[in-house]
């Protein structure tokens, strides 16, 4: 198996994974409070990456200030306000609507990898972006014209579930632009200690305020599930999947967590999958069949981005 074709294989079953994020939080939410929820996931994702952080001897790169405003931003836009709009949306609509709105997320990644990472867009690149944007547009048009219902979801919590899309592809993209190459294990530990520290305060505030002996056996199972699976093996195996493919082709990939959320939405949740959620994931499904099998379009690494960007970094700084 090559590289590529494994890092294929990871980043779609970080999709996966991170598409079931909105199904399990649909349940945590009814139990525990957005910011207790989120400060429990990240701090079981710190208690299992900094032990292995230290058995495996990784040490902190040199970095420069630019390096630590990027880290920041991921944190804060990416695992900050992309728990608590993803969180509070899921309170104000379903989560098979979050699931067509997350399909967003490959054009927002594409947009980002063009206009920061300044990644060039083959061709096979563009047919592939422009299938998986028909598919995931075509659940939002035939969504909205055959089952409209002023009922049957809030605006606002559309808005949040939008707004949640863009941290994600912030998150899953910036990291292009530290100067210095992290490996995976490196990145994820720093992004679930950044964000632990953010939630810290608001969690132990609302924890004054609840009995968390009211919190079912199943409800700290789902918890457990969303810090081990999702915070931790989901973001290890996408991060090592960026280093072998570029952010345009990961683009496409994230078309698969929408695709994850509404497949589970109508299995666990019962909610409707019409004929136009089906059309729609067999174009997202040609989307990624196009880029992974064109053998004539060479793929942008992110060791070559890192490169290039560490070399302005550092015309820049002298």
């Amino acid at each position: 198996m090559s590289k590529q074709t494994l890092a294929y294989i990871q980043i779609s079953f970080a999709m996966v994974a991170i598409g079931s994020f909105v199904i399990v939080n649909k349940f945590i939410i009814k139990e525990l409070p957005v910011f207790i929820a989120s400060e429990l996931r990240l701090l079981i994702a710190c208690l299992i990456l900094l032990p292995l952080f230290l058995y495996k001897g990784e040490k902190m790169p040199k970095l420069i200030k630019k390096d630590y405003v990027i880290f920041f931003l991921q944190s804060f836009i990416g695992v900050f306000l992309f728990s608590i709009c993803t969180l509070y949306g899921l309170k104000k609509t379903t989560a098979l609507d979050s699931g067509i709105i997350m399909s967003c997320t490959p054009a927002i990644m594409a947009l980002i990898s063009y206009f920061f990472l300044k990644e060039k867009l083959g061709i096979h690149k563009i047919g592939g972006i422009f299938l998986t944007i028909l598919g995931t547009l075509s659940i939002n048009v035939f969504g909205q014209l055959l089952n409209f219902n002023e009922n049957s979801h809030s605006l606002i919590g559309n808005i949040l579930i939008f707004c949640a899309v863009i941290g994600e592809a912030v998150f899953f993209s910036f990291g292009k632009l530290i100067s210095t190459p992290l490996r995976p294990l490196t990145m994820t530990t720093i992004m679930s200690l950044t964000g632990a520290v953010l939630f810290l305060p608001l969690a132990i505030y609302q924890s004054l305020h609840f009995n968390f002996f009211t919190v079912s056996p199943l409800i700290w199972l789902l918890v457990l599930y969303t810090g081990v699976v999702i915070t931790v093996l989901a973001v290890l195996l996408m991060n090592q999947g960026l280093e072998v493919v570029s952010a345009g082709t990961a683009a496409v990939f994230t078309a698969l967590m929408p695709i994850s959320t509404v497949v589970l939405s109508a299995l666990i949740l019962h909610e409707p999958l019409f004929w136009y959620h089906i059309f729609g994931m067999l174009l997202v499904i040609a989307g990624i069949f196009v880029i992974t099998n064109s053998s004539s379009e060479s793929t942008v690494t992110s060791n070559e981005i890192f490169q290039k960007s560490r070399n302005e970094n550092i015309s820049s700084d002298t």
